[in-house]
């Protein structure tokens, strides 16, 4: 009886042990990610729930990024949105609108999901802490330094070293899940990819 219970603590052990491993990979993961992914393409599926638990809004579409701070979001479906980052001037386009708002890059990213997949200093930023897995995923969370982040945390989930998920808490509960498809890392991207020229006739509000 007593050995048998030796053998299961130490069974649970290794497991504990193997699962505290799997941890610190993700962390490595995210780390890695950020160092060696100079680039990437994606599609994407945004899942976005609000805090009083009302039904959820989806939408997709393409999203690409350069280091350092240049990134594009293509959105396609249910309606037409672009986000372009040149590393300096962040664009947001909303076609139904007919409206354009800029605003500089070093004041609109600053702890943000976009600064975590296209920025270079995490340290900077963030504080990283791994998370049990779940959904098939090994997940690290990143809790922003800065007090006017806009949200409470981010969590990053990896399968092996590929980056497949972020999910975003907000300051006011609401939970955003970006899943990516279909990730590569490195292609070449023309520079035009990060450059964005307002529609004639479009409402443009520099802030």
């Amino acid at each position: 009886m007593k050995l048998s219970f030796i053998c299961r603590a130490a069974v649970a052990a290794l497991l504990a042990g193997a699962a505290l491993g799997a941890r610190a990979d993700a962390v490595a993961a995210l780390q890695d990610f950020v160092r060696n992914t100079r680039s990437g393409s994606a599609e994407f599926t945004q899942v976005v729930t609000p805090a009083d638990g009302t039904r959820a809004k989806t939408s997709s579409g393409r999203f690409d990024f350069a280091r350092p701070d240049r990134f594009r979001f293509d959105y396609s479906k249910p309606y037409t949105q672009t986000l372009v980052s040149d590393g300096r001037t962040l664009w947001m386009h909303d076609p139904d609108l007919n409206q354009v708002t800029v605003r500089r890059v070093d004041k609109a990213l600053g702890a943000t999901p976009a600064a975590l997949l296209a920025g270079e200093d995490l340290a900077r930023d963030f504080t990283l802490a791994a998370q049990p897995d779940r959904d098939g995923l090994s997940w690290v969370r990143a809790t922003p330094k800065a007090a006017d982040s806009g949200f409470q945390w981010m969590a990053v989930g990896f399968k092996g070293q590929a980056l497949q998920a972020v999910e975003i808490l907000d300051r006011f509960g609401q939970r955003t899940v970006l899943t990516l498809q279909g990730l590569t890392a490195n292609p070449t991207l023309a520079p035009e990819r990060f450059r964005f020229v307002p529609p004639p006739g479009a409402d443009v509000l520099e802030q």
